[in-house]
């Protein structure tokens, strides 16, 4: 789920703090991606057609291989350079998220069913998304294509989420990629939505700046970990009655959860029983991440061309002549995303603060005037 409601909420409160941007803007860029959510879409949306969905010829779904194959081809193409972030052991107070989300799948399981029988294709449509779920064996599946590629694979401790915002703070990587908006929450300094979106190449990139939300919003960090918090987030429930509007207004009157709690209308409002706020709290501020310290082995490599064609062509169907093609895709991108981003290749000129064509056309006028007097016999004497 993420946190409810937040784009919205930043749209209408803190639109300086986000843009659209193009795939070529991040030419060169390193970006860590959040990976269940990048296959979860895949799997709703890749090759699928009703209940069916992409599959080799042992009826293995293949939707995430296909998604995950195609699209980082086309980041490579781009010029940028992903660092895919996996899932770890997912923390305690997540259970009751995961618990909702398991019942919701049931229901929809049964919608489905009953919309099979009638014939209904959108409701057919509807409840089969519903009732996808990313298993171990999509994420391992992705992991070995990835490595394959030549892509560098990160398996966090805890949530992804959580380790890539710790690897854009760290400045490992420029932004963190989700569609989730609680890597902002874990405090990513970058953010973006839509770069993995399969659906459509015209969807552009929306960018989302934190030291400008936080601006914008007159808000420090831990106000706006307590807004997330009070909006609705995967580790607590929200307050019945209390959306993001309303939690807006309330940090900036009370600042902190502790002050609304206990100013709030509790008439008007009902507090969960035993509302675990500040242990969520901890998480976002304290996740469970790798430390600085720790080695995470973030390299790009050349694509296993061999692997490759034995893990897609033979074990999953695949179409050799497109393999083939893409491989040399992957070679060509790689050898272009190499040459970094145009920047890097240049230093400020920090003893003149002229500009430096302004400055080249400033000392040809002088050495033409200087020149001119010389032949008119009033120069000075040129220096040895």
């Amino acid at each position: 789920m993420g946190i409810k409601g937040l784009t919205k909420l930043l749209a209408d409160n803190a639109p300086k703090a986000m843009k659209e941007q193009k795939f070529e803007s991040f030419f060169g860029r390193k970006i860590a991606i959040d990976a269940s959510m990048s296959i979860y879409q895949f799997l709703i949306v890749v090759g699928r057609s009703g209940t069916e969905m992409l599959t080799n010829e042992a009826g293995e779904v293949t939707s995430h291989l296909q998604g995950m194959f195609s699209r980082t081809i086309r980041l490579l193409e781009a010029g940028l350079k992903p660092v895919y972030v996996f899932d770890g052991k997912p923390p305690d107070l997540k259970k009751q998220e995961l618990a909702k989300r398991f019942s919701r799948r049931a229901d929809a399981t049964e919608d489905l069913t009953e919309a099979l029988e009638t014939g209904n294709k959108e409701e057919i449509e509807k409840f089969s998304k519903r009732t996808v779920k990313v298993t171990k064996q999509h994420n391992e599946d992705c992991k070995k294509l990835l490595r394959l590629m030549g892509v560098p694979v990160i398996e966090a401790p805890s949530e992804a989420e959580a380790q890539c915002a710790a690897l854009c703070k760290s400045g490992k990587v420029y932004a963190v990629a989700s569609e989730d908006m609680d890597s902002l929450t874990f405090g990513a300094p970058k953010f973006l939505r839509h770069l993995m979106d399969p659906s459509s190449r015209k969807i552009p990139v929306m960018e989302f700046d934190i030291t400008k939300i936080l601006e914008e919003l007159n808000l420090t960090m831990d106000q706006f970990i307590d807004l997330c918090i009070l909006s609705g987030c995967d580790y607590c429930d929200s307050i019945r009655g209390i959306g993001g509007q309303t939690a807006l207004k309330l940090i900036r009157q009370h600042g902190s959860i502790e002050n609304i709690l206990e100013n709030i209308n509790r008439e008007r409002y009902q507090i969960p029983d035993d509302w675990p706020y500040q242990e969520a709290r901890r998480l976002f501020k304290e996740p469970q991440v790798f430390s600085d310290d720790e080695q995470l082995d973030i390299k790009w490599s050349a694509p296993d061309e061999e692997g490759l064609i034995t893990f897609l062509v033979n074990e999953n169907g695949f179409n050799s002549d497109r393999v083939t093609k893409a491989i040399e895709k992957i070679k060509t991108a790689k050898n272009k995303s190499s040459q970094g981003r145009l920047e890097s290749f240049f230093k400020p000129v920090v003893s003149s603060s002229i500009p430096i064509k302004r400055k080249e056309t400033e000392d040809k006028a002088a050495k033409e005037t200087t020149n001119k007097k010389s032949k008119a016999g009033g120069g000075s004497k040129r220096k040895k």
